[in-house]
């Protein structure tokens, strides 16, 4: 019953307004998602800089001196900047991963929500429009972006357990459905290494194209490939650092419809989610096919 969206822009003077359009789209599937809610935004490349986006229960103390205690763990300039529960950690690319690490040992209650050169995502438990007034969603710029609120059927409503789920640099899923054999490719993604943090089954989905990524496949042979390893019902929409796909199960019984034009790509679980986009009334609008991989990208 969860609700979707997604919006890549082609024409850069939208990129302002992503955030904006994006928090529109998602307030519109409040009803079919009332227990948690999470937008990704994927905005400017810092040349050389990479980011973590975290979050706390309790921000005033973890986040006070958080900048400047990993900057002398891993020996780099580190900036922070908070909204509300969350924040963003910049630092040099190539300390991300030492930076995560310094992280679980200085602030182990901290949560990493995403890693990457331009991915920012942020989540908690409520409705869509207060998630999105909490982080400021509508001023945020970007290229394209992936939104979810959800009706919790697979496990607790917590942040950690509300969409997207990021288990790769810049990448991200949400789903509606659910997975039934979760569990034992759970055992197996973490015995090759890949991070898993919760017991929810959409993260083991976004774990699977990780795996498939990290040994070579582009995004959309992941997504063919899903088709035949997944099992259970679902409706993935995935972003990479520049890219956007969706994909629908063999059977197909999650609504799904989308809009293109010249302007965007854009994704809603029913079309009102699409409703008052630019030029919408233009667009070629479709329903997605079953089993059938659709894949923009930059």
């Amino acid at each position: 019953m969860c609700g979707i969206v997604g919006l890549f822009l082609k024409d850069k003077s939208l990129e302002p307004k992503l955030g904006e359009m994006l928090t529109e789209m998602l307030v519109t599937m409040t009803d079919r998602g009332p227990d948690s809610a999470g937008i990704a935004v994927y905005g400017a490349d810092a040349a050389g800089q990479g980011k973590l986006t975290v979050q706390s229960d309790d921000a005033e103390r973890d986040f006070a001196s958080l900048a400047e205690d990993l900057g002398t763990a891993i020996d780099a300039k580190v900036s922070l900047y908070q909204k509300d529960t969350h924040a963003v950690l910049v630092a040099p690319a190539d300390k991300l991963d030492q930076m995560r690490q310094a992280l679980r040992e200085l602030r182990g209650n901290v949560r990493v929500m995403s890693a990457g050169d331009t991915i920012e995502i942020y989540k908690e438990v409520g409705l869509p429009k207060d998630v999105a007034a909490r982080f400021e969603i509508s001023k945020m710029g970007g290229s394209h972006g992936i939104g979810h609120t959800r009706m919790a059927t697979e496990s607790a409503v917590t942040t950690m357990g509300a969409h997207p789920f990021s288990t790769g640099p810049d990448q991200c899923l949400v789903h509606n459905g659910s997975l039934s054999n979760h569990n034992s490719l759970r055992r197996k993604l973490r015995r090759e290494g890949i991070r898993i943090e919760t017991e929810n089954d959409t993260e083991v989905g976004a774990a699977y194209l990780t795996w498939k990524m990290q040994h070579g496949s582009t995004l959309g042979q992941a997504l063919e490939s899903s088709l035949e390893d997944l099992d259970g019902f679902f409706t993935f929409v995935v972003g990479t650092k520049d890219g956007f796909g969706v994909v629908r199960d063999p059977i197909a019984c999650k609504p799904a419809v989308m809009a293109e034009t010249d302007q965007y790509v854009a994704f809603g679980t029913e079309y009102r989610a699409l409703a008052n986009l630019p030029g919408i009334e233009t667009a070629r609008v479709w329903e997605p096919e079953p089993a059938t991989v659709y894949f923009w990208n930059h």
